[in-house]
């Protein structure tokens, strides 16, 4: 009734605007975590956009960290240290958010795995850029040192479900625990040494198609970083939180949330706590989220996603070319 009392044109204008409105998709963004780091992230982006160059020089400059010439030189033996990955994927990630802004593409809720967490929380307005960077490189030397005074291992184990890895866990001497839950048939196991290359045994007996130990520096998510846990507990507490724009879904919780209290609890119990990404992407299903853009480098998330949601649409952005994609 209302439109037919506006002029013809005004009427043509208020249907485009719904029109607009219904096709409208809503984002889940998600951000990648350790792994997906590569020698040359970043540079076609630092190459091409001014505004990229000044967020690298000013992210070096708050950590005290060369990162441009990890991100874009290497070596890989650098790059893969603990300490140098975590910032170096962080602004990667960061420098693919802010290029999708200035295009107007933006989220409507988020979530990353395990140091992604954080890249979500800066997208979210959480955390402003130069604390991000600080608590980042304090999480990155923390578990680096930890792996060096507490060797740890970690490994992947695909084929057995959830309650067969955890069981296996539990009835294995020494720490060993399930650390990241990733998608049907892929979770992750984290702990001692010789415990994590036993429970490896054990399920590849059990009917596993593969157990592979991974080349990591320590014993991630497990309580074997309880130590830095409390160290990093501390920390936090001298950071200001600011209210997200839009909810995140924790990896100690894998429900949204918006609440301040539960997100900075949320991060002070994800070093010792299992990466619960399975829930993680099926509640923002629930939500009614099935475009999920991977922001940062690689495609790890997005193979993760659709083995867990398979009629999921999901993006990785990470390059330029990537950016054709998405509009």
């Amino acid at each position: 009734m209302i439109i037919r009392m506006l002029t013809k044109n005004a009427a043509i204008d208020v249907s485009i605007y719904f029109y607009k409105i219904k096709v409208m998709k809503k984002y889940c963004f998600i951000f990648p975590g350790q792994g997906s780091q590569y020698v040359g992230m970043g540079k076609d982006l630092y190459d091409k956009y001014l505004y990229v160059k000044e967020i690298y020089d000013q992210a070096e400059t708050i950590l005290n960290l060369p990162i441009k010439k990890l991100s874009f030189e290497g070596p890989d033996t650098e790059l893969r240290n603990t300490n140098n990955t975590q910032p170096a994927i962080l602004i990667h990630s960061i420098v693919c958010f802010e290029i999708l802004k200035s295009r107007n593409i933006e989220p409507t809720l988020a979530c990353g795995h395990s140091l992604g967490e954080y890249s979500a929380l800066y997208c979210a307005g959480v955390l402003s850029f130069e604390s991000v960077l600080k608590l980042v490189k304090q999480r990155g030397e923390l578990m680096f040192s930890e792996g060096l005074k507490k060797p740890g291992a970690m490994a992947a184990i695909i084929g057995l479900s959830e309650s067969e890895v955890i069981e296996l866990c539990k009835n294995s001497k020494g720490i060993v625990v399930p650390a990241n839950f990733n998608a049907p048939g892929q979770i992750v196991i984290s702990g001692e040494p010789s415990s994590v290359k036993a429970v490896c045994d054990q399920a590849t007996i059990k009917g596993a198609l593969k157990a592979v130990m991974l080349p990591v520096s320590g014993a991630f998510h497990s309580p074997l970083l309880r130590e830095s846990a409390e160290s990093y507990k501390n920390y936090l507490q001298t950071f200001e939180f600011n209210r997200p724009k839009f909810p995140i879904i924790p990896n100690r919780t894998g429900t949204a949330t918006s609440e301040l209290s539960e997100i900075r609890q949320a991060l002070e119990e994800q070093l010792i706590n299992p990466v619960l990404w399975t829930k993680t992407i099926t509640s923002a299903i629930n939500l009614g989220y099935l475009d999920f853009i991977e922001v940062g480098p690689g495609r790890v998330l997005a193979g993760l996603v659709k083995r867990i949601a398979p009629n999921a649409s999901v993006i990785s952005i990470g390059k330029i070319d990537d950016l054709e994609k998405v509009s």
